[in-house]
């Protein structure tokens, strides 16, 4: 890491942009300060300790900026995309969606619940707020951060009124809100700023979820439960009408859908290859992998409860150990090799290590406001300093490479 005076020097002028975008002259004072609070050393990331250390007798000026001003955080999204685009954006870049939990002990945090905490291992009290990161060589940077509201909150006028819900903000499933915010990124980005997206089986599993990623004209390569349903690549469909009764809405099958297990159990043990996806600090990762091109059992109707098939796609299978397998679909085309398909499902662990990060270096989970905007307010500036800890760490290892290049070319 830099020297602080380095650090916070090309701080003032990396932030520049979004200094412009908040417009406000009192809030472009704050946000650069808030910044520091959250990027300098330190092990809580509250307003009251960072105030201690970077804006001491301050404390509830800056509380009033993150929690209570009315600022939106749209116009510096737009700017951290920018950003992000510059750092990871470009041929060999992700789109990856997951979730990130915040432990909370209260109950009055805006969207508080009992219900699966990633960061504990098991049901707590949290706030879950659905993320999307953008990633390239293992470099993630985050560019979205929401808040999932329970149906608990959504309804209940009390709660909407204590935790400033916006008006007209209803209950939108994890699917709903990671598709939005994907569909709001392509809208501003050039076209091939990306090559795909990328979910674990909380996303993957939802057939909505995939077919609007579709619908954007999107690769994708997602988790499913080994449940999933699935028919061979070459099913017969039958169209011709019934000799009696309404004609049929949908073609049907006399093939029978399995599960996606069954369905790579039947290829044999010889159908998994011995992979390697990448050269890591303790040298090639490698792992055992099968694939098979399927139709998935998602089409747009159930016939006497049985999907019909969808479209065709990869399915893939992992073999972590003897009794663990983990299983995952792809829309990439048909000459996609099982190397691609690999490397591509190992890419997403790129957010986990961004997640962890900002938790435990900049203090996404230390925000002790309750209210929506707070929240997000401090979920955007965390996202931002994040993405400056990249910028600097990008621009070290450049020219630490740069300086390497001239020694060996016997260069000063």
């Amino acid at each position: 890491m830099l020297r602080d005076d380095v650090w916070e020097n090309e701080l003032d002028r990396w932030f520049a942009p979004f200094s412009e975008a908040l417009g406000n002259k009192v809030r472009r004072k704050w946000a650069p300060i808030y910044l520091r609070g959250l990027i300098a050393p330190g092990e809580r990331k509250s307003v009251t300790v960072m105030a201690d250390r970077v804006a001491v007798g301050d404390a509830p000026q800056l509380h009033h900026f993150v929690a209570a001003s009315n600022w939106d955080t749209e116009p510096l999204e737009e700017v951290l995309l920018g950003k992000v685009a510059g750092l990871v954006g470009g041929a060999g870049s992700h789109i990856i969606v997951d979730d990130t939990a915040l432990p909370k002990k209260g109950t009055e945090s805006v969207g508080v619940a009992h219900q699966y905490c990633g960061a504990l291992g098991k049901q707590a009290n949290c706030q879950s707020m659905v993320s999307v990161t953008w990633a390239r060589d293992e470099v993630p940077a985050p560019i979205a951060l929401r808040l999932y509201l329970p149906k608990e909150w959504v309804d209940s006028v009390e709660r909407r009124r204590t935790g400033g819900i916006p008006d007209g903000l209803g209950f939108r499933p994890k699917w709903r809100i990671a598709l939005d915010e994907i569909e709001r990124i392509q809208k501003s980005l050039d076209d091939d700023m990306f090559d795909d997206v990328l979910a674990d089986a909380g996303y993957g599993m939802c057939a909505e979820f995939r077919r609007g990623l579709d619908e954007l004209g999107l690769s994708w390569v997602v988790g499913i439960l080994s449940t999933q349903n699935v028919y061979s690549r070459d099913v017969q469909l039958d169209d011709t009408p019934p000799a009696r009764g309404r004609p049929r809405r949908y073609p049907r099958s006399e093939e029978v859908p399995r599960s996606a297990r069954d369905a790579i159990a039947s290829l044999g043990a010889e159908a998994f290859r011995s992979v390697a996806w990448r050269r890591g600090t303790k040298g090639t990762l490698r792992g055992d992998f099968a694939a098979v091109r399927v139709r998935v059992a998602d089409g747009p109707r159930a016939s006497r409860g049985v999907h019909p098939p969808g479209r065709e796609a990869w399915l893939v299978c992992e073999r972590r150990s003897a009794s663990e397998q983990k299983y995952y679909l792809s829309n990439y085309p048909a000459n996609t090799s099982l190397k691609k398909l690999a490397s591509l499902i190992k890419a997403r662990w790129s957010c986990e290590q961004a997640h962890q990060q900002m938790k435990e270096e900049f203090g996404l989970d230390h925000f002790e406001g309750r209210s929506w905007q707070g929240l997000h307010h401090h979920a955007l500036l965390t996202m931002v300093a994040f993405a400056f800890h990249q910028h600097l760490r990008l621009r070290e290892n450049k020219v630490s490479a740069q300086s390497a290049r001239r020694l060996v070319a016997g260069d000063p």
